[in-house]
């Protein structure tokens, strides 16, 4: 960090109505507790703040023959990050335990001394996790990203085989665990060198050791100090998140430390030039923010959005076992929390909460989202159904490290169906098959690029040459930029409908079904058409009874004839979910295919 600058006090700019700022992309929505929108171009603020000298200034620099952004004065690892943010503040909550940030930092640093002296871990060696969103997750990503190891988040909902997998891709020395994924890593066929380390386990082991043994072993007396000091590279490998595709086998997603502190700075610069060109005195944020974890750890949305932003900005992080939207209520009364972060299915689950209790939510500022798209009431349900909360949503990847677009408040409410504008170190294109680029409101593949981008896919080179093309990465979303540059995901390019030539976007007739006042889920996805090829198929969730014929009379209203669905489902219980609060969409797709073979 350049010397003589001064960190913002990032505390001031948690975006709530506690004196936050809610911002997308290039446009700020200004102070909420006046009720007042200011709406300006950021262009200036964010030339004042990245300006030579500033502290988030910002460099252009040449990587592999690529012009991209850089932040001049981030953090030299995520170690110092954490080094940086420790205090006597409470850092997370979980059930009836509560962990100072320098509390995290000690069992941070004695895991990290156990990963280097017990199982010989070194720089570049990989150590994977795999567990429910306990304080270990935390903390056993603290320690193995400390001395300059890769920590691999695994998806908990894998079974054997696919943990089996990714554990020799990545070639993991170490896995911490959980009794469920204990359970399932018993029936795998795990490479000795894999060392386990049970965290919260029911009973004996048959393999492995428990962590709370190995912690008792080397006692609170002798850990080193600070942790991995001059050790870390931040343009090292920090972190592999492995993302599941539509076929084949998961692919990890290697991440240097530089990219994700550079995602955690984008954020704060918004926050920061919101507050430059206010024309009002910031509102005073509470002693302490808050925030509610319940997307696993192993998605960037919890893991950067939710958990490393938490450092720099000494906020709380309130965990939980597993999303449950009445407990969810009770968190944000208890321990008054500011914000949440969560997919559409977990942000409608809150909604309708809300609309449901009587516990008092007005502590709660901003509702945000990501992974998937709002339906357009459900943006306005946010707005009507808290105190004091308004809807956040962006549009990011795994590959992005979740940052890339953004939009919040009155300009969400104003355009339900856009992710927003696009970050001051990101760069958004749309194309066309042969590459061209388009103009605006024209839809195409969606290309990004940026300093806060992905290394690589881990040990997969073939796929990195397919993907990136002079530093642009092929998203597989298809979307198109307005006339005032806001982004809007139509779809998948994998995930159309070709119906007799035509296609068909699967986000626009879910739109549209969600429109009707009784579905409360909906999933479409083509279905095989013995004359057309496609058809459009569909399965919605409903608590009442719907009537079939009004159900298609109502959507000739909002769709073409042919995008109409001809296979509808309705089921009474909600729609089967990922690990990520996403609707498990192949699942349904598979099972509707399934039932119409029997029917021929």
């Amino acid at each position: 960090m350049a010397a003589g600058l001064r960190s913002p006090d990032v505390n001031r700019f948690t975006t709530g109505s506690f004196g936050g700022w809610l911002c997308s992309g290039l446009t700020i929505l200004f102070p909420l507790a006046k009720q007042e929108r200011f709406q300006i171009l950021l262009s200036d603020a964010v030339a004042q703040l990245t300006a030579p000298g500033q502290f988030y200034e910002l460099r252009s620099e040449v990587v592999d023959g690529v012009p991209l952004k850089m932040f001049a004065n981030l953090p030299a690892s995520l170690r110092e990050l954490f080094d940086a943010s420790r205090s006597d503040a409470t850092f997370i909550v979980y059930e009836k335990e509560r962990y100072s940030f320098e509390d995290a930092w000690t069992r941070a640093a004695r895991i990290a001394q156990i990963l280097v002296d017990e199982y010989g871990v070194k720089p570049g060696d990989r150590a994977a996790i795999s567990m429910r969103n306990y304080p270990e997750w935390a903390l056993a990503f603290m320690a193995i990203t400390s001395i300059g190891a890769v920590a691999v988040a695994l998806n908990t909902l894998w079974q054997p085989d696919e943990l089996e997998y990714c554990l020799a891709d990545c070639g993991a020395k170490v896995i911490f665990a959980d009794q469920e994924r204990l359970d399932r890593l018993a029936q795998c066929r795990t490479d000795e060198t894999v060392n386990i380390v049970a965290v919260r386990p029911d009973g004996p082991l048959a393999h492995g050791r428990d962590l709370r043994e190995l912690l008792a072993e080397i006692g609170s007396d002798s850990m080193p100090a600070p942790i991995g000091d001059g050790i870390v590279d931040g343009e090292s490998v920090a972190i592999i998140f492995y993302t599941s595709g539509s076929t084949g086998h998961p692919k990890g997603v290697a991440s240097s430390h530089r990219s994700i502190l550079t995602a955690l700075f984008s954020w704060e610069l918004d926050a920061e030039a919101g507050a430059l060109i206010s024309e009002v005195d910031p509102v005073p944020a509470p002693e302490e923010v808050a925030t509610l974890l319940a997307v696993p750890l192993f998605h960037v949305t919890a893991s950067h959005a939710v958990f490393l932003r938490s450092f720099r900005a000494q906020r709380k992080m309130v965990g939980m076992y597993k999303w449950d939207p009445a407990l969810g209520a009770e968190l944000i009364e208890r321990e008054k929390i500011n914000s949440f972060i969560a997919p559409a299915a977990m942000t409608g689950d809150l909604v309708r909460e809300a609309r449901r209790t009587s516990r008092d939510l007005s502590t709660l500022g901003m509702v945000g989202g990501g992974g998937a798209p709002r339906a357009p009431e459900q943006v306005a349900g946010i707005d009507n159904s808290f105190t004091n909360a308004l809807p956040v949503t962006g549009w990011g990847m795994t590959e992005t490290n979740a940052i890339g677009t953004g939009i919040g408040g009155p300009d969400y409410l104003d355009r339900p169906e856009s992710s927003g504008r696009c970050a001051a170190v990101s760069e958004i294109k749309i194309v066309d098959d042969a590459g061209n680029t388009l103009p605006a409101n024209s839809r195409g593949e969606m290309l990004v690029r940026g300093s806060g981008m992905f290394k690589g896919y881990w040990k997969n080179q073939a796929v990195d040459t397919s993907v990136f093309e002079n530093g642009w990465f092929r998203t597989g979303d298809v979307g198109y930029l307005d006339d005032d540059g806001f982004l809007y995901v139509v779809d998948r390019i994998k995930d159309l409908i070709i119906r007799g030539g035509e296609n068909i976007g699967c986000g626009q007739v879910e739109a549209a079904l969600l429109e009707h006042p009784d579905i409360d889920e909906v999933a479409v996805y083509p279905v095989p058409d013995e004359r057309l090829g496609e058809e459009v198929g569909a399965t919605v969730f409903s608590s009442v009874a719907i009537d079939m014929v009004a159900l298609r009379e109502f959507l000739s209203e909002h769709l073409p004839r042919h995008e109409i669905p001809t296979k509808i489902n309705v089921v009474d219980t909600p729609l089967p979910r990922t690990a990520s609060g996403k609707i498990f969409k192949r699942a349904l797709r598979d099972a509707a295919v399934q039932q119409l073979a029997q029917l021929t």
